[in-house]
């Protein structure tokens, strides 16, 4: 298959423009993770592209080595923040950390960039705050829209933060949760932030953090839409070369490790917090500004890589059946690079009313709703969305119970039996 027109090959650190590379792994061509696919007799035209990471020796920004034209991958878009209780708790969370840290007042002004259906803006506007969203997905802005959510549906820019200051005030927060990663242009966004923020406003995004991605070895966050992988030390340097600090920041587990960060301007009245340091320094100690972790990261990642598809094509084997539990970008990475298609992964079950009745990228395999995955009965699930392992295992404890088991892929691919168990096999790796 050859590389379709339509990406770019990175030169210089989209952080600190340094172009002295690490390479640290390369999973081949592989399809964009959400762009599902309608039944067909074939799909020969499908566009495949590099998935290639790199470490900048300089700030240690992990980056695609491509970056593919946002045009493809947003203007029509399958993502919807899951309705999960994790994510609804993550969420008020989010709500609370930002009010008892900075103190908004009502009718203070919230925009959030790549807002999606607006899920996150209602938790502020129940707050009492006014809230705009931000979003390139036309599909999805429409929905906010009616649901109450005022979206505008582009990409966040200078140009963006200037039409929304204009038409609706000066921002107290912009925030961005698990896009910014997304993102090439990032000194564009923070010169937007800049534009938009009242002068003690608040710059916070929610990304992947790497030390959890190379500790779980959890390599199926690499995709496309996921340009970057952040650590509280790079986003340090980016923010000074912007006139800006990290003020705060908080861990969470969702997403299978995240970190939310808390930036505002120079002279701003926050001071940072002790917890800004507690994590550079834990990310000095893990060794992540030199080239062994990255290396070692690459080991584990081709040991799940070996030893997964032994599993999975093992219970096929002795006549077993095997689906997909949750259709999620990330597991796409997962089937695709490991080579588990449709004929070991019979098909995959879904919530997502717009993924249901679409194939998967590249592996062709078929997605379902839980209803008729129930009616189809597998004897086993590769759970895609292993970040919500324990949720899911709980409420599928009648599956469990006649005799079901779970496959977790990450950090290292093991049968479960139990909720329990699979809390255990995600702790097994290391802890930071």
């Amino acid at each position: 298959m050859d590389v379709i027109p339509g990406a770019r090959e990175v030169a210089g650190c989209r952080v600190c423009g340094a172009t002295d590379w690490q390479e640290v792994l390369s999973l081949g061509l592989v399809p964009l993770a959400n762009r599902f696919l309608d039944p067909a007799s074939s799909h020969g035209d499908e566009p495949y592209f590099p998935l290639r990471v790199l470490s900048c020796r300089a700030c240690r920004l992990m980056s695609l080595d491509h970056v593919v034209d946002p045009e493809i991958l947003y203007r029509d878009y399958l993502y919807i923040t899951p309705e999960s209780e994790t994510i609804r708790r993550h969420m008020r969370n989010v709500v609370d950390l930002f009010c008892e840290r900075f103190g908004p007042e009502a009718g203070d002004l919230v925009v959030e960039m790549g807002s999606n259906i607006g899920g996150q803006l209602r938790l502020f506007a129940g707050k009492g705050m006014r809230v705009v969203g931000v979003d390139p997905a036309r599909n999805l802005a429409d929905v906010a829209e009616a649901n109450g959510i005022p979206t505008v549906p582009e990409f966040f820019s200078v140009d963006t933060a200037a039409a929304v200051r204009d038409s609706h005030g000066a921002a107290k927060l912009l925030l961005g949760r698990h896009v910014f990663a997304h993102i090439d242009d990032l000194a564009g966004v923070l010169d937007g932030a800049e534009r938009l923020l009242v002068p003690d406003g608040v710059f916070a995004v929610e990304v992947p953090y790497v030390l959890d991605m190379l500790a779980t070895t959890a390599f199926d966050t690499i995709y496309h839409e996921h340009l970057s992988y952040f650590s509280v030390g790079t986003l340090s340097v980016l923010a000074e070369r912007h006139r800006m600090r990290i003020v705060d920041v908080a861990r969470s587990s969702v997403h299978g490790g995240s970190v939310l960060v808390f930036m505002a301007r120079r002279g701003s009245k926050w001071r940072s917090t002790a917890a800004v340091e507690r994590l550079r320094g834990l990310e000095h100690d893990f060794g992540l500004y030199g080239d062994r972790v990255y290396r070692r990261f690459a080991e584990d990642v081709m040991r799940v890589c070996e030893e997964l598809p032994r599993i999975v094509r093992g219970i096929a084997t002795e006549g077993g059946t095997v689906a997909g539990y949750g259709a999620p970008a990330k597991g796409n990475t997962i089937l695709n690079v490991c080579g588990l298609g449709r004929d070991v992964v019979a098909f995959c079950s879904d919530t997502t009313p717009l993924k249901q009745g679409k194939l998967l990228p590249g592996t062709h395999v078929p997605v379902c709703s839980p209803q008729e995955a129930r009616l189809r009965g597998p004897d086993h699930y590769l759970l895609l969305a292993w970040n919500y392992a324990e949720e899911i295992l709980r409420k599928e404890s009648g599956f469990l119970a006649g005799g079901g088991r779970f496959i977790l892929p990450i950090p290292r691919p093991v049968l479960v039996d139990s909720a329990e168990e699979a809390v255990e096999a995600l702790q097994s790796a290391v802890q930071l």
